[in-house]
């Protein structure tokens, strides 16, 4: 195993530790890619993320590929067979928030040009770079999560609750929460 110093939570096994090295805190700018952490945040909630990640390629296939246009046109049939999907997280609540989700975000598009630019213009388009020491010091809302979340909601959009919102933002590298010793600091 490498002697790499990474962020405590990721040590589990190679599917964290993969995730945590390579995705988790880069920024992400692409609209499909900010729809699939949406979609697999949603779905965490409640839920550790290592359930989510584990069943993630499921999600894609279940999913359409997280193809936000398919999704929102979900009729009664396609969330008839997600329930029936033993791969996913079979929640009716959550399957029916990710088709709402999908026409929001669709709308922010329309209105901002792209789900990226009104999302990232909450941190003026750039990381914010946290210095906390261990994971005991990460937040898990913030001032700013309270906000988006506020607004989203106010779009039409489901599951989107503060804890989910700074979840989002720490995948998709809002905010750079790697620990002080973590290698990814360096």
């Amino acid at each position: 195993m490498e002697s790499k110093t990474r962020c405590a939570w990721c040590e589990k096994d190679d599917l964290y530790r993969d995730y945590h090295d390579n995705e988790w805190g880069n920024p992400v700018y692409d609209d499909d890619k900010l729809f699939e952490f949406l979609v697999l945040e949603t779905f965490q909630a409640g839920l550790s993320w290592y359930t989510i990640l584990k069943k993630r390629d499921n999600f894609r296939k279940a999913f359409d590929f997280f193809d936000y246009k398919k999704i929102a046109n979900y009729n009664e049939n396609k969330v008839t067979a997600l329930l029936q999907d033993a791969g996913i997280i079979r929640n009716q609540l959550k399957i029916r928030g990710t088709i709402a989700n999908a026409i929001a975000f669709m709308k922010v598009q329309e209105e901002f040009g792209s789900f990226s630019n009104y999302i990232w213009n909450f941190t003026g388009g750039k990381p914010i770079e946290n210095h906390y020491k261990t994971m005991k010091d990460l937040p898990a809302t913030t001032p700013l999560s309270d906000e988006i979340s506020k607004d989203l909601k106010k779009r039409g959009f489901k599951f989107v609750g503060s804890t989910v919102v700074y979840a989002h933002m720490q995948a998709t590298g809002m905010v750079d929460d790697h620990v002080a010793d973590c290698w990814k600091r360096e």
